[in-house]
């Protein structure tokens, strides 16, 4: 049955890569979460989609100019403060330890393609055998070279290539660069290319889904999971198709 992966944890209702939103979409009864990361100044692993402070955060400047506890200063609740209060930036770790406490997967996304980070694969990885989370994490890049550092690295851990632009045969190339899933955008991921990747074995996630047509459709198709913003009005609609 189709999984959901909550974008930035519940990120159409809360403030997204929180805590808050983490937590959010496990009482919505998501079946994993994504988050993304990057490295600090001080070689930690911050939970933050851009590689600026600036959009979902009081702060301004790049990620690795900062240390973690300047950024954990910050406020990230972005636009929802007035709905939820302050919340900061978490740490891996932090994601790592909530983790323990469920059952959810989590699709960590190494944001190393405007900065590659030297060393952040080796942080990531450490972290994940630490928790003992092997098998409940998925890797998945733009840089589709981490990844395959990543699969020498840790070859126990999935890996899975993003893409947004239309590649023949993705199946094929996932293959050859030993990720066992793909992570296309839906806008290059007709219903062909996803069922006939799922046949050949590769798991397809495709991202992001926030229309409920959109859901439905990849349900029917029996999609392996979707990516998206809302995680329980995508659990909602699936009870339809169980």
């Amino acid at each position: 049955m189709t999984q959901i992966f909550a974008h930035r944890g519940s990120a159409g209702t809360h403030p997204e890569n929180t805590m808050i939103s983490f937590e959010e979409a496990y009482r919505a009864g998501a079946d994993g979460i994504e988050i993304d990361v990057q490295l600090t100044k001080d070689g930690k692993v911050a939970v933050i989609h851009d590689e600026k402070l600036d959009r979902t955060t009081s702060g301004k400047g790049y990620i690795k100019d900062s240390s973690m506890a300047e950024i954990k200063r910050l406020n990230a609740s972005h636009k929802y403060t007035g709905k939820y209060g302050k919340t900061a930036v978490p740490e891996l770790e932090e994601v790592l330890d909530f983790l323990r406490g469920t059952n959810l997967m989590c699709n960590i996304e190494l944001k190393n393609g405007v900065f590659l980070y030297p060393g952040m694969e080796e942080a990531v990885i450490k972290l994940v055998r630490a928790y003992r989370m092997e098998e409940r994490i998925i890797f998945s890049s733009f840089n589709h070279y981490s990844l395959i550092y990543c699969h020498r690295l840790a070859p126990e851990i999935e890996t899975a290539p993003l893409y947004r632009d239309g590649l023949f045969m993705p199946w094929i190339y996932a293959r050859a660069i030993g990720a066992k899933a793909m992570h296309p955008s839906i806008a290059c991921a007709p219903d062909p290319i996803i069922e006939t990747a799922i046949k050949e074995g590769i798991k397809t996630r495709p991202y992001t889904i926030n229309s409920e047509d959109k859901m439905k459709r990849l349900f029917e198709i029996r999609c392996s999971a979707i990516i998206t913003d809302y995680p329980e009005i995508a659990v909602t609609l699936k009870k339809n198709y169980q």
